[in-house]
């Protein structure tokens, strides 16, 4: 169980991600699509918690200064332990002051922050496969590889409890 302060992509940038999903998993890799409850959105997580209290959670990232919608490209396929696969993303200097601002919120309303998502240790991603063995990572890497590069627009944040797909839009971008 989690609770993560995810960034989503307007229209276009979501479909083109189920769209991959959806690829994925007709070449027999598991994705977000069938993952858990599968409600999953695509997203670009800034922070995720693994204890937390709502109301103070909410109260510290609503409290975070308002940004505006960007771009987000798309360069590459990371892959992590236990079969998991992402798109790698570049980084901006203001992406990286984001998550560092929404990592120090969720830490200040109390929250038990994930290691990955402390300030200096977080990688950003957009989550594609979601466990499998090494096998599937080639074929992560080909399905990848053959959509990239990919421009996604980031237009709108909730927090997201990724153990029911519960989430709360948030009025602004942090």
């Amino acid at each position: 169980m989690a609770l993560a302060l995810c960034l989503l992509f307007d229209r276009e940038g979501d479909r083109v991600i189920r769209r991959l999903w959806s690829r994925l998993e007709e070449r027999g890799v598991r994705t977000p699509l069938t993952h858990t409850h599968g409600r999953h959105r695509p997203h670009l997580s800034l922070a995720v918690a693994r204890s937390w209290d709502l109301e103070r959670v909410l109260d510290a990232v609503l409290a975070l200064p308002p940004g505006e919608p960007f771009g987000l490209v798309v360069q590459g396929t990371l892959a992590f332990p236990r079969g998991r696969a992402a798109l790698a993303s570049a980084v901006t200097a203001e992406l990286a002051l984001r998550q560092e601002a929404a990592a120090y919120a969720m830490l200040d309303s109390g929250a038990d922050l994930h290691h990955h998502y402390l300030p200096g240790r977080w990688v950003p991603h957009v989550s594609v496969a979601t466990g499998g063995n090494a096998a599937g990572l080639g074929v992560v890497a080909v399905t990848v590889n053959d959509a990239l590069p990919l421009s996604l627009q980031v237009d709108r944040a909730a927090l997201v409890d990724s153990s029911t797909g519960e989430s709360w839009p948030l009025p602004a971008l942090p």
